[in-house]
């Protein structure tokens, strides 16, 4: 296939890369366990928290923090892989990260202090970079068109429900095994998915002659993307969806284990129903983009989330207990799913060549202020809905900010939906 066809069909929503249907699909379904990678490296021991602070002998605080150099390593992976995805190819470097990835999780498997088990986290962080990146550009790559809306959604709607399930996996693997034994399994899940890729996945970046001529240098592609308001506003809004999410999964194990009285086993129960939630919202919030503008939709997500934090706090100040956080919580965690989405769609609609720089700017942004606010409900007063709440209330604040003041909902272009 020419080039020239390659990018026709991307441009048409047209896999560019398969011979198939069935190859189509069996691409689609790799590239959502590849996206699934980063969410379960971040999020399936945390109902093991309790247990890693006590065989460690360390604080609540440093195990939080193993979290933070995570998300560090994802955001900085994604900075250096997603340029250099749009200058050199995909495949390679998606292969190298998700080898970096098995290798650090075997590496915190046998770390005998939480200093070794943060730096490894650091490599795990960087190593599941590249499937977070990577993923995203290759379906902009492959699709355009409201089938690229669809095809986002899917992954959004993978990538929001993978934090939420993955403790629910992790409560269950504690059942039999340690905390150790968790990431033990999650090398094995990064050492098949590797192999799929290997198998499976094609190149899907145009040639790079053509790449080049059309979207300039590493340098000039990173200006263009970051001289888009709309882009600016998304990522920023994003970025804040992103840090509150990352603050819920790291302080709800405390929230609902420690204070309010949950086991591990119950505590992945409340984790399930919230997915379920998760998923009828994003599927929902791609059926309304069919007819509504996804800023729209954004700026209405914002303020129910606003409202469930504004709620955690007060419920919590007024000791109602276990179902009024609960409610809460499902309500927050639920509305992501239908932001998520819009954001994709924001971020990524106007830079087809660009699609690497631009998903890499926003995970880097959702990685490093992810990871830096997480641990503040447990530095501010401890693992409470209090403080939990009014982290998300100040991080939807601002997504507020940001999505009216740069963003500018009544400026955007409306959507393709040919």
């Amino acid at each position: 296939m020419t080039n020239s066809s390659t990018n026709q069909s991307a441009t048409l929503g047209e896999p560019a890369a398969t011979s198939s249907v069935e190859r189509r699909w069996l691409l689609v379904l790799v590239l959502g366990g590849l996206t699934m990678l980063g969410p379960f490296t971040m999020d399936l021991y945390l109902p093991a928290f309790p247990q890693v602070q006590h065989d460690l002998t360390t604080t609540q605080a440093a195990v939080q923090l193993t979290l933070t150099a995570t998300a560090v390593g994802m955001g900085i992976g994604q900075l250096l892989v997603g340029p250099m995805s749009d200058a050199f190819g995909r495949r390679r470097p998606l292969l190298i990260a998700t080898a970096l990835h098995v290798f650090s999780s075997l590496v915190v498997a046998i770390s005998p202090t939480i200093a070794i088990v943060s730096l490894a986290r650091l490599g795990q962080g960087l190593g599941a970079a590249a499937s977070a990146v990577v993923t995203v550009a290759m379906i902009r790559d492959l699709f355009g068109g409201y089938r690229l809306v669809r095809m986002l959604a899917r992954i959004a709607l993978i990538s929001g429900l993978a934090p939420i399930i993955a403790p629910v996996i992790g409560s269950q693997l504690l059942l039999v095994i340690s905390w150790r034994g968790v990431f033990a399994a999650l090398a094995v899940y990064g050492l098949a998915i590797l192999i799929f890729c290997v198998l499976v996945v094609p190149e899907t970046l145009p040639a790079r002659s053509e790449n080049t001529a059309e979207n300039g240098t590493m340098l000039s592609r990173l200006r263009a993307v970051l001289r888009d308001r709309a882009f600016v506003g998304a990522a920023v809004a994003g970025s804040m969806i992103f840090a509150s999410i990352v603050t819920y999964l790291s302080t709800s194990p405390f929230v609902f284990q420690t204070s309010l009285g949950l086991d591990p086993q119950e505590f992945g129960v409340l984790f399930a129903v919230n997915a379920v939630g998760l998923l009828i919202a994003t599927q929902l919030s791609a059926r309304l983009m069919r007819v509504l503008e996804p800023a729209w939709m954004l700026a209405s997500a914002l303020a129910i989330m606003l409202a469930s934090g504004l709620a955690l706090v007060v419920l919590d100040t007024n000791h109602s207990g276990l179902p009024g956080v609960a409610v809460a919580s499902f309500v927050f965690v639920s509305t992501t799913g239908f932001a998520n989405p819009c954001i994709s769609i924001l971020a990524l609609k106007d830079h087809h060549g660009r699609a690497g720089t631009a998903a890499a700017i926003t995970g880097f942004a959702n990685s490093v202020i992810g990871g830096l606010i997480s641990p503040l409900p447990g530095v501010l007063g401890g693992g409470t809905a209090q403080s939990l709440g009014g982290v998300i209330c100040a991080g939807m604040m601002i997504a507020l900010l940001a999505l009216f003041f740069v963003l500018r909902p009544w400026r955007v272009a409306a959507l393709d939906r040919s």
